[in-house]
């Protein structure tokens, strides 16, 4: 048999490239947050080719909080951050680093650049700043503190570090090209006076770089071969070359830009998380309807769902939407060979067998997957009364509905055939319990042939079930509509969130721990909540439905 031949993306053409042409004789990739806020699905993408590729040329992986900025970082996202991507499977082992553990080295490079006629300490305002900056057709305007000496630029910028002007007041930018066509070089700041306690320099500094320049610094102290990023920084990469050139870098980084994972109708702007978060329509960073990584995991997302959505993707350098559908399918997928087939009655209603004898237990085996025989069977209590949902009744039902009304045979499933003899209602004319008797000839396991039935549901015991929270989720984005309205808000989904408090679950559920998942016959898949679920009081949310509206192309 051939070999199959795997095509490559074009990041690894250009890997490929660089190595045979000796640019770089290893490979090494790095995944640099900011810990502003928590990573969505789309940081996933870029964690995943990052440790890929690194994984693929058995290279080297870091992990790096680029942490310039202390006015939206905090301790909570680099936490989450680290948790996130351990769950993915990207393992940093010891490369884990902060951009604001090589500050001193950063302050001396630019101390370089400064005597090199490189950079200088600008007067002017951050207004003034923009309007020297020009447009994209007009060239912008030398600033009058451009030409100031080696001396008193060195003198000024200590006297920055020293923390003797106020925020604002300085700042230090490297002297490039006021005419460029491309604005990122007219200039741009480079350090900022900014009197703020870091998380993890505390009060040592008061001026803090610029991320344009930081961030190739931190790749080439790291000797990162190549930086990936995505395609808004393709307009920065003449900057981040410059840097690393006029640094004297002996073997600098090479920037490579892709494009981004846009899924439709989900919200990923942190200002807009941010605000949700804050108007207590979800209830945190990790709400089940956000996409944010911490929201799927505790939806009930599993890694390798992620790892294969990522994959159908690809890699391009063009950007494009990808459907949440397929997000959706990716998890179908991963699930169905792995998660038990369990019952669970959402929306109950009493059965009572009749002629079942009132103090008898069976113990029923019952398959925990059909389509795989390696997770075994468990087994379930059966006994006289038991709940069924409410669905699976109707007083005069519609032509072909083949579950239980006056007249009608059904078989409970993994058990008996039953046929409905009458039914109770309560003072609203709901019906509360439906009376039934069976026939104990017909045994599923049995091999009884007697006769068939078109229809069977599910049930739990009554007397052994556990009680359980069920949140159904939907779209956080009224889909029809689109995410934003005219004025930049969130159309939302009102239903986006179900709550039903009085559900069922078989015995078998009693050992679940936070994150387990499991099958909903006729349901869905579903998971033990982290966040909310106890052991005496479970909370499942809905995963996934059963079924998909995704094609796979063919």
């Amino acid at each position: 048999m051939e070999n199959e031949v795997v095509s490559k993306n074009f990041i690894e053409e250009e890997i490929d490239k660089d190595l045979a042409e000796g640019v770089y004789d290893c490979v090494c990739t790095r995944f640099p947050p900011e810990p502003n806020g928590y990573l969505h699905i789309g940081h996933a993408k870029s964690i995943l080719l990052n440790y890929g590729l690194a994984k693929k040329y058995n290279g080297t992986f870091h992990m790096r909080f680029d942490d310039t900025n202390p006015m939206k970082e905090k301790m909570e996202f680099v936490e989450s951050i680290k948790e996130d991507i351990k769950w993915l499977g990207a393992d940093w082992g010891e490369h884990l680093y902060f951009a604001s553990d090589y500050f001193e080295q950063m302050y001396q490079y630019a101390v370089r650049l400064i005597e090199k006629g490189k950079a200088y300490v600008c007067d002017l305002t951050p207004e003034e700043i923009r309007e020297y900056r020009g447009t994209l057709t007009e060239p912008g305007k030398e600033s009058p503190y451009r030409n100031r000496s080696v001396e008193e630029n060195l003198e000024l910028f200590q006297a920055m570090r020293d923390g003797k002007y106020q925020d604002g007041e300085k700042v230090l930018r490297a002297k490039i090209d006021m005419a460029s066509p491309n604005i990122n070089m007219r200039d741009p700041i480079i350090y900022r006076v900014a009197h703020m306690t870091h998380h993890n320099t505390g009060d040592a500094w008061c001026i803090y770089p610029m991320y344009d320049f930081a961030h190739p610094i931190e790749d080439a102290i790291e000797k990162i071969t190549h930086s990936i990023c995505t395609l808004e920084f393709a307009d920065h990469r003449p900057l981040y070359d410059w840097v690393v050139r006029e640094c004297e870098f002996e073997v600098p980084p090479r920037q490579i830009e892709f494009s981004k994972l846009y899924l439709t109708n989900v919200v990923t702007g942190k200002r807009y998380i941010k605000k949700l978060v804050e108007d207590g329509i979800v209830d945190g960073w990790d709400d089940p309807r956000l996409v944010s990584i911490a929201a799927l995991r505790r939806r009930g997302f599993t890694p390798e769902s992620i790892k294969m959505f990522v994959e159908m993707c690809g890699v391009s350098k063009s950007n494009g939407s990808v459907d949440y559908a397929m997000l959706e399918y990716c998890l179908r997928e991963d699930l169905k060979m792995k998660k038990p087939r369990m019952m669970a009655v959402l929306d109950p209603i009493k059965l009572v067998i009749d002629n079942y004898p009132e103090d008898q237990v069976e113990y029923l085996d019952v398959e925990n997957n059909l389509e795989n025989e390696e997770l075994g069977s468990r087994k379930v209590p059966f006994c006289r009364e038991l709940y069924i949902n409410r669905d699976d009744f109707m007083e005069e039902p519609p032509k072909k509905y083949f579950r239980l009304f006056p007249g009608n045979e059904v078989r409970l499933m993994q058990a008996y055939f039953v046929k409905c003899e009458s039914f109770e209602k309560d003072e609203n004319g709901s019906v509360t319990v439906v009376h039934c008797t069976y026939d104990p000839e017909t045994k599923s396991g049995s091999g009884f042939t007697g006769r068939k039935v078109k229809g069977t549901i599910h049930w739990v015991p009554a007397p052994y079930a556990v009680k359980a929270e069920v949140r159904l989720y939907e779209n956080l984005i009224d889909e029809e509509k689109g995410v934003y309205n005219e004025d930049g808000s969130l159309n939302l989904n009102p239903n986006s969130l179900t709550v039903l408090k009085d559900c069922y679950v078989e015995p078998s559920f009693e050992d679940a721990k936070a994150y387990d998942s499991f099958q909903f016959v006729r349901q869905g898949y579903f998971c033990i909540d982290a966040k909310d679920s106890k052991p005496d009081a479970l909370v499942f949310n809905r995963i996934v439905s059963l079924k998909s509206s995704f094609k796979l192309p063919k």
